[in-house]
């Protein structure tokens, strides 16, 4: 009898499953269909038409005559009449061409500036054994939870001499906690047994970090470098709050001043009066000289968001 139980328990358990019962893996594991890949490839495309027509029609703007936006009633969809004359005058040596260099220069500054902290403060917090590791890690975090808040910030930078200064705008933002964590994750996952081994021929902490860290984290330095240098280069608040001088100010606070207060640059004023060139013109190519950067290094960092991200936040 226990013979022909096993038998027929055995051809229970090795019988295929039957249409009814539920697949042993999710419904998102199986195989697309031709109708499930065709909806996949309308939704993308969707997509991207959702996020490239609106950046065509504001280069095709940018790049028309004042009569053919006159014709179009605004913006333009259709390029016709193709001109660089908003170009031309907004980098004849005006306001916004200053603006362009300061906004590059905070972006260089800031970001080397931003990316030194990080990296040290990561490489130290990375180490268990470090000096007051725990502690300087607990106040770290503490910080992405609470903040001062506007006003003493303010009268701190107030205090500190620096307002109408060029640091107003790199100090006050130049280390994200969060960006710091990122680090010290991907440094922990660095094998221990290659930085002892280093130890052990008389490596010192700068030389494992120059020679050994640094080399195998250029996957998250990529990242994080992006993610700072985008941040310089789109900030526009700290301008706008410690910055009293029109001289001083970057790009996209010019940016500000054309598309919402309809205020032109010294020099693009009279090109506008004169109805040699569109206002809407201008302002159309200002938006396209603050996209165009970023636009330009992003899909050469691209490659390194999935090792640099995704490793530096699961492991530690």
């Amino acid at each position: 009898m226990t013979a022909v139980i096993d038998k027929a328990a055995l051809d229970e358990a090795a019988r295929e499953p039957r249409w009814w019962e539920a697949p042993p893996r999710p419904v998102w594991e199986d195989e697309p269909g031709k109708a499930g890949l065709a909806g996949k490839g309308i939704v993308l495309a969707a997509a991207c038409l959702a996020v490239l027509f609106p950046l065509w029609i504001v280069i095709v703007t940018s790049l028309s005559s004042k009569q053919t936006i006159n014709a179009a009633g605004g913006l333009v969809v259709i390029p016709k009449d193709i001109t660089f004359i908003a170009y031309q005058e907004l980098l004849s040596g005006g306001q916004v061409t200053r603006a362009a260099i300061v906004s590059v220069c905070v972006t260089l500054a800031g970001t080397v500036f931003s990316m030194t902290v990080s990296v040290l403060a990561a490489y130290g917090l990375s180490r268990s054994g470090s000096l007051g590791h725990r502690w300087l890690l607990m106040t770290l975090l503490a910080t992405m939870f609470f903040g001062a808040g506007l006003i003493p910030t303010y009268l701190l930078v107030q205090s500190l001499g620096l307002t109408d200064t060029y640091l107003a705008l790199i100090l006050p933002s130049a280390v994200s906690v969060f960006n710091i964590l990122v680090l010290r994750a991907f440094f922990m996952g660095i094998s221990p047994e290659l930085i002892d081994s280093a130890r052990i021929d008389g490596a010192g902490d700068w030389r494992i970090l120059w020679q050994i860290v640094l080399p195998l984290s250029r996957a998250v330095i990529a990242v994080i470098t992006l993610f700072y240098a985008v941040g310089y280069w789109s900030a526009w608040f700290n301008a706008s709050i410690y910055l009293s001088d029109q001289s001083m100010m970057p790009l996209q606070n010019v940016m500000i001043q054309l598309v919402q207060k309809q205020e032109a640059p010294v020099g693009v004023s009279q090109a506008i009066k004169t109805g040699q060139i569109s206002a809407l013109a201008i302002q159309m190519a200002v938006m396209v000289m603050a996209l165009l950067p970023v636009a330009v290094i992003s899909p050469f960092v691209q490659r390194h968001f999935k090792k640099g991200m995704l490793t530096g936040a699961v492991k530690g």
